[in-house]
């Protein structure tokens, strides 16, 4: 059994070659999948996740990861998310592999929104911005430029600004023109794609500051308390999402469902009913699409796979 640090995980996945592997194993069906979710016993907001998912006639994986929301305040800071991925022989259940969880977790989150801001944003998009800075915003800069290689200049915005200029400078050092702002409202106005992978409770971008075309990407609302984009932004864009099975658990849109602002038919396809051609992405440059990153066990699988096809 081969057994790959964050570096090697990281190496093995460049952006492109994850992208294509993820799109290739949506051209086939939703594998079997599960989630346990286990929280802190001693009433912390930590959790702790199990994630299965078996393709049929194929490999087994399971992830195994903790969520810990205070990690980023540690000294040095460690990631919020830290586990393991562990891929087994579908037909034997042999161990084939095992691999860093934090690191499988930002290559397949990130390839995941990569692949949906590859047919859903405009092909002339040149102004990406990154809200939040956190341990997976650097990777979520490299794989939308990944994706959408018109995209010239990164913006970073956080709450402590001196953490979106680290992650800006930490992309500077790898060749990517990036820069740290303050003003979200005016970022908001001027980008054309919009990542969002934060852990905030309350809505973060103002549906009424996208212009035309934009490509919003909502990543990291995954529990019903909390929140990226309010009404408006859900309201006034084209709504899909990476998988129907576990669209309704993250707070963007089960809120704006509750409110009224929207309804789960809303949703317009998954990225299944896209790669395979059954619905309809972008059919207007003017048109604002939004794209919710739910994740998954189907994607710890798809992307422990690709990680196996580097064996050789």
């Amino acid at each position: 059994m081969r057994v790959f640090d964050a570096a090697a995980v990281h190496a093995a996945l460049p952006w492109p070659f994850l992208i294509e592997a993820l799109r290739k194993a949506h051209l086939g069906s939703m594998p079997a999948s599960d989630v346990v979710v286990q929280s802190d016993p001693a009433g912390g907001e930590a959790q702790f996740i199990t994630l299965p998912g078996w393709a049929p006639g194929g490999p087994i994986a399971v992830k195994m990861v903790g969520v810990f929301p205070q990690n980023a305040a540690l000294r040095p800071p460690q990631p919020a998310v830290q586990g393991l991925v562990a891929l087994f022989d579908g037909a034997t259940g042999a161990p084939l592999l095992s691999a860093d969880g934090a690191a499988m977790t930002a290559r397949k989150t990130a390839a995941d929104s990569a692949l949906g801001s590859s047919i859903l944003a405009r092909r002339d998009v040149a102004d990406l911005l990154i809200v939040g800075a956190g341990a997976l915003a650097p990777h979520f800069a490299e794989a939308h430029l990944a994706a959408r290689p018109s995209l010239r200049r990164v913006t970073i915005w956080n709450r402590t600004a001196a953490r979106a200029e680290a992650v800006a400078a930490q992309l500077r050092e790898n060749g990517i023109d990036a820069a740290a702002s303050e003003d979200l409202e005016g970022c908001l106005a001027r980008a054309d794609v919009v990542s969002c992978v934060t852990m905030s409770d309350k809505a973060l971008v103002k549906g009424a500051l996208l212009r035309p075309g934009t490509h919003l990407d909502l990543v990291g609302a995954y529990l019903p308390t909390l929140r990226e984009a309010d009404d408006t932004a859900l309201a006034r864009g084209t709504i899909f999402v990476d998988s129907r099975n576990n669209m309704k658990s993250g707070g963007d849109l089960s809120q704006a469902v509750a409110s009224g602002a929207i309804t789960w038919e809303t949703v317009k396809a998954d990225l299944f009913e896209l790669v395979q051609g059954k619905r309809q992405g972008r059919t207007r440059a003017d048109q604002i699409t939004v794209f919710k990153n739910n994740g998954g066990a189907h994607l710890d699988l798809f992307t422990a796979s690709a990680l196996s096809q580097t064996l050789g």
